[in-house]
């Protein structure tokens, strides 16, 4: 069963709120968290994870927190998703440089695919911004 984990499911819930926000408004993570309802310590961990690969920007000492890490237009439900679960891969014969022995001769190779295909195409026309307006 292909299913978004809790880290996913807060990962999303996280950053839809930030890009809800004026982008110059630096947001603390407990009023974050509390607002979304997600466990500081676990989106502590995700917006660290977040911040590396510039999904946000996060800010030090008094004043500190974080803001959405570039225009929420430019940020994809699939850039949030990958980001905590990694690669949208339905079955592993169409994970990148592993060869299936079967995937030549197997008739649902074509499928799993396809499902990838459709996945990953819905969740990159699916904006931040798209989510925070909705």
């Amino acid at each position: 069963m292909m299913e978004l984990t809790r880290k996913g499911e807060y990962a999303i819930r996280g950053i839809v709120y930030l890009a809800s926000r004026p982008a110059d408004q630096v947001c603390l993570l407990s009023d974050i968290a509390a607002v979304v309802d997600v466990p500081p310590t676990f989106l502590a961990k995700i917006f660290q994870q977040f911040s590396k690969i510039g999904l946000v920007k996060s800010f030090r000492g008094t004043g500190g927190g974080f803001v959405i890490g570039r225009p929420a237009d430019k940020i994809t439900l699939l850039d949030v998703v990958e980001a905590v679960e990694g690669p949208i891969i339905p079955n592993r014969c169409v994970v990148n440089g592993i060869n299936c022995d079967r995937s030549i001769a197997c008739n649902v190779h074509p499928v799993w695919m396809n499902v990838q295909s459709q996945v990953r195409g819905i969740l990159e026309k699916v904006t931040l911004k798209e989510l925070a307006e909705g």
